[in-house]
């Protein structure tokens, strides 16, 4: 171990012992070999949305609703510190996801549902741990984003710029703990409890405005079959599913209007002989279970359900240009995207088509140009925000025009 010239006097004086001198030099040591194998990543993502006509709302739209349109925003920075798990049978890790800007808070308030949230989230933050168990067993702890869903918070992974319907009724976010297994090469399978199925950091879980009990956890599990080389074209070509039962967090708004939510999933992305063409399905389930009488202003709450169904179309035109096209079909009990006026058949209903041309004209740099039209086919009435009654001589049709400009580093 070398020391400079000015220690090696201090120690000759007695000031400093070299004794203590090593163990603080192998404790700077230590602090710079854990930080070394640490990764900062991130992105700035911005948009510029203009809406057509007046007599429509943007409903189901998770990031780029009403307080978006005709104007440029700044959507969320997103900052990412990690240590991923190395080949090592005892290998740990970590991950810290910091989310600052509107996206954020809107994050927050998807995960209360409703909710108020900040500008400064925590997306993800969870130690993983790799256990020898057969192939190896990784287990995280903490927080982690939900397990379910076609689609990511981050949306440049995304075909499209705007999220899903299918995404909007999705747990974005849980605390817990997740274990995944590698069983072969083509399947994998997760399994989980956490918290509450959506809810804030460290939330428990609530019934009817009061804790719930202690062993009132939710549960999740899920897998993946992913196709071998064996199968020509189609390698690589995934079918996942996964299901998530839980209550809601108790610090929730409204936490006796919801009971005990189940959602299932399931996705599906092919790979055709037309090596720039890519196809994917998804179906999303939400579904809660009546509480006393069904009334909620007697502490009850009626059953609801709501259903999501997309295809998904990709095509690689050239290096640099790509076309993605997503077509959804939603419906569900009144008031899951909006209040319907319909006497007799209150139920919601709609349709969605999203055209997304990505351009890569700079490094590091995601540049995409969408439009996006979505239609009521549940009967009469405009597209109301939920709790607004719709018009019955209103428009059904929503239509928006996004630019999407994110910086990735």
């Amino acid at each position: 171990m070398k020391f400079n010239k000015w220690t090696l006097a201090l120690a000759a004086t007695g000031v400093v012992s070299l004794g203590s001198l090593a163990q603080a030099e192998e404790a700077k040591n230590q602090v710079l070999t854990a930080v070394s194998a640490t990764t900062l990543s991130g992105y700035v993502d911005t948009s510029a949305i203009w809406k057509f006509g007046t007599g429509n709302n943007l409903v189901g739209r998770s990031f780029d609703g009403a307080n978006k349109q005709d104007g440029f925003n700044l959507n969320v920075v997103k900052l990412s510190l990690a240590k991923p798990l190395d080949e090592g049978q005892w290998s740990a890790g970590y991950q810290a996801d910091l989310l600052f800007g509107p996206d954020a808070q809107q994050f927050e308030a998807l995960n209360t549902f409703p909710g108020a949230g900040n500008d400064l989230a925590i997306q993800q933050a969870y130690v993983v741990l790799r256990a020898p168990v057969g192939n190896g067993l990784d287990i995280k702890m903490g927080v982690f984003n939900g397990i379910l869903g076609y689609e990511s918070f981050d949306s440049y992974k995304n075909p499209n710029y705007s999220r899903s319907f299918g995404y909007f009724l999705e747990p974005k976010q849980h605390t817990g703990v997740l274990a995944t297994y590698q069983v072969a090469e083509w399947l994998s399978v997760s399994a989980g409890v956490a918290n509450s199925y959506n809810g804030a950091i460290n939330d428990r879980p609530g019934r009817n405005g009061t804790p719930a009990a202690e062993s009132e956890k939710t549960y999740m599990g899920s897998f993946v079959l992913t196709a071998p080389e064996s199968m020509g074209f189609l390698k690589g070509a995934s079918l996942y599913g996964g299901v998530v039962d839980g209550l809601p967090g108790g610090t929730n708004a409204f936490p006796q209007r919801f009971t005990d939510v189940t959602s299932y999933y399931a996705g599906l992305v092919v790979p055709t002989p037309i090596e720039a063409l890519a196809v994917g399905a998804s179906y999303d389930y939400r579904g809660t279970k009546k509480q006393g009488n069904g009334d909620i202003f007697t502490g009850g709450a009626p059953s609801t359900y709501a259903n999501a169904m997309a295809g998904y179309l990709t095509y690689q035109a050239t290096e640099k240009m790509r076309l993605a096209n997503r077509f959804e079909y939603v419906n569900g009990s009144d008031g899951t995207w909006y209040n319907s006026n319909e006497l007799t058949d209150r139920n919601n209903a709609m349709i969605g088509e999203t055209v997304t041309l990505d351009y890569a004209l700079w490094a590091n740099v995601v540049t995409r140009l969408e439009f996006r039209w979505d239609r009521n086919v549940a009967g009469a009435g405009s597209l109301p925000p939920v709790g607004v009654a719709p018009n019955a001589s209103g428009d059904k049709n929503a239509l928006s025009l996004a630019l999407n400009v994110i910086y990735k580093f």
